[in-house]
């Protein structure tokens, strides 16, 4: 029950009072507990009872305000007034929160009430009491209980002690009570099902059904359930890698690292605990001399890439000031750029995980190295190396693609290509046409743009008109819009306004036609009054040029085009 302040502040004055308890307060309680159609007469009597007994505890109320020295009465004196009576307090009237009441009205009446919080309903599917783990259910641990696991280990064993590790050693006359902590051990223990499901999962990931492959890293992208096999499947990348890096298979470097992305993309796992495995996976498939056995001819620059976003997205998601991840990550890339002996395809990757991390980090570590870098690209050019003027090519697009939008915002036009070339080297004269074709793409776009929004309306002039008689249909004319082709043809879409000719008096109802085209209203030069609407094609229509224009300065809109 809901008491109005102001109602309980005009009860508690001492001045004799007229208020009373509302009507409608009494109607709406008795419907919400069944009693239908509460009459006037009813509702009156157990409004006067109602107020009678209120008085009463608020005046109970405000004695013990008066004794707590408290010039305002509080939900805890209404408690208390009612504890003296016999009568059970209001559970929920003392909560600390801020109790959100919504008001509505309707039918003359209004209402105060407390809106219903949303509660997430699990699956309604269970196997024998037990709710499998697929994606319409929830998680059965959730991603922030990972978290917490994940950042403090021992709490969860600390839950875990039970009364049984407590020994009780009785001495002489007294007694003595030692407790002994047994540390748990983390156990890892798959059920049946899970071990054939980790079987096939990952005999899909690496095999050669490229269908089931992709059910299978869709199983591993979108299903809860999987933090308990998470560390066999991130122990099974790493074991992966660390051989087929060795073995220089790229295939199956290039299904692994899949795995990995399908991991992170997974919104039900926190994977912190194992990045001490996927890091250095992910790095080896980025900065490896040697991913695959024909270097120059296999496409390993594609995995060096895919490898790259996905440790971007580890440091998004994952880096913290306390783990400092993607400051050490970076300090690997640049140890790569700063070695003088670094291999290309070492190289590569450094330059495309660098790019990856975003444009301030390209600014502050491949920016200046881009002289040292242009020296070398120029010195393997010359080389008779298949291998590396292949790789140079790579290095060269790559750097063009990421270091130009840089230098389009940090330097001014105009560019003249001999300042590039000084300051560049080599490659001035290529950053130099690819910063201005960035400056010239982006004053196009803004040209464009404004050109458009500055642009006035024009209107549409009218198309020449030809009316055509029907011999058929006696007192019409169909006047056509004039084709591309020639007049006598007939094209398929083609607009078709009927009009009736009649005199200046006579006001009879137009005829209409009815067509599947949609409705085309053209302002036209007004001949007599006539009705314009649209109309398939006729071809069996005899054409007949003939304008009969009229005078349209005194004409009045009754007299002009009704247009349906």
């Amino acid at each position: 029950m809901i008491l109005d302040s102001t109602l309980l502040c005009k009860m508690t004055t001492d001045t004799p009072s007229t208020v009373y308890f509302p009507l409608e307060s009494v109607k709406i309680i008795g419907e919400s507990i069944g009693i239908q159609s509460v009459s006037d007469e009813v509702a009156k009597e157990v409004s006067e009872d109602i107020t009678f007994r209120l008085k009463n505890i608020l005046q109970d109320a405000t004695k013990f305000m008066n004794h707590g020295k408290r010039k305002k009465l509080s939900v805890l004196d209404f408690d208390q007034a009612l504890q003296i009576k016999n009568i059970e307090p209001l559970y929920g009237i003392t909560s600390k929160e801020h109790i959100p009441f919504r008001f509505a009205s309707g039918g003359g009446r209004e209402l105060h009430f407390i809106e219903d919080k949303e509660i997430e309903i699990a699956h309604w599917l269970a196997i024998e009491g037990v709710q499998p783990s697929i994606p319409e259910n929830p998680p059965p641990i959730s991603k922030n209980l990972q978290k917490k696991e994940s950042v403090d280990p021992a709490a969860k064993l600390s839950t875990q002690i039970d009364k049984r590790d407590e020994k009780h050693i009785h001495g002489r006359g007294m007694k003595s009570i030692e407790t002994v902590k047994v540390k748990q051990l983390a156990t890892h223990e798959l059920s049946a099902e899970q071990q054939l499901y980790y079987k096939e999962i990952t005999e899909a990931c690496v095999g050669s059904d490229e269908p089931k492959r992709g059910e299978a890293l869709h199983s591993l992208a979108f299903d809860p359930g999987l933090h308990q096999m998470v560390p066999r499947l991130c122990t099974f990348i790493a074991e992966g890698v660390r051989v087929n890096v060795v073995q220089k298979n790229l295939a199956l470097l290039i299904y692994l690292m899949r795995m990995a992305k399908a991991l992170l993309d997974n919104q039900t796992l926190y994977l912190e605990k194992y990045l001490h495995e996927i890091v250095p996976s992910v790095m080896s498939c980025i900065v490896s001399r040697q991913l695959c056995l024909k270097p120059d001819m296999d496409n390993h620059w594609a995995l060096r890439d895919f490898a790259a976003r996905l440790i971007s997205q580890i440091c998004k998601n994952y880096n913290t000031t306390t783990n400092c991840l993607q400051t050490r990550i970076t300090r690997v890339f640049s140890r790569c750029l700063n070695a003088d002996k670094t291999h290309l395809s070492s190289m590569y990757g450094a330059i495309a995980g660098l790019s990856e991390l975003g444009p301030e980090v390209s600014k502050a570590l491949v920016l200046p190295k881009l002289r040292s870098l242009s020296e070398k690209i120029e010195q393997c050019l010359e080389s008779t190396s298949t291998f590396e003027k292949n790789a140079v090519s790579h290095i060269k697009g790559l750097l063009l693609k990421n270091v130009a939008p840089i230098l389009k915002l940090l330097r001014n036009p105009p560019d003249l290509v001999q300042d590039y070339k000084n300051e560049y080297g080599y490659l001035g004269s290529h950053l130099q046409i690819a910063v201005v074709k960035a400056r010239q793409a982006t004053s196009s776009t803004t040209t464009s743009i404004s050109s458009a929004a500055s642009a006035p309306l024009k209107a549409i002039a009218p198309p020449t008109r030809i009316i055509q008689h029907a011999p058929s249909v006696s007192q019409r004319t169909f006047v056509v819009n004039k084709p591309a082709a020639a007049a006598g043809q007939a094209q398929l879409g083609q607009k078709v306004i009927i009009m009736t000719s009649k005199p200046a008096s006579n006001q009879s109802s137009p005829s209409v036609v009815s067509t599947s085209s949609p409705l085309t209203v053209s302002v036209a030069q007004a001949t007599q009054k006539y009705v314009v609407v649209s109309a398939p094609n006729q071809p069996q229509i005899k054409q007949e040029i003939k304008e009969e224009p009229m005078d349209t300065s005194m004409m009045s809109p009754q007299q002009g085009l009704d247009i349906l």
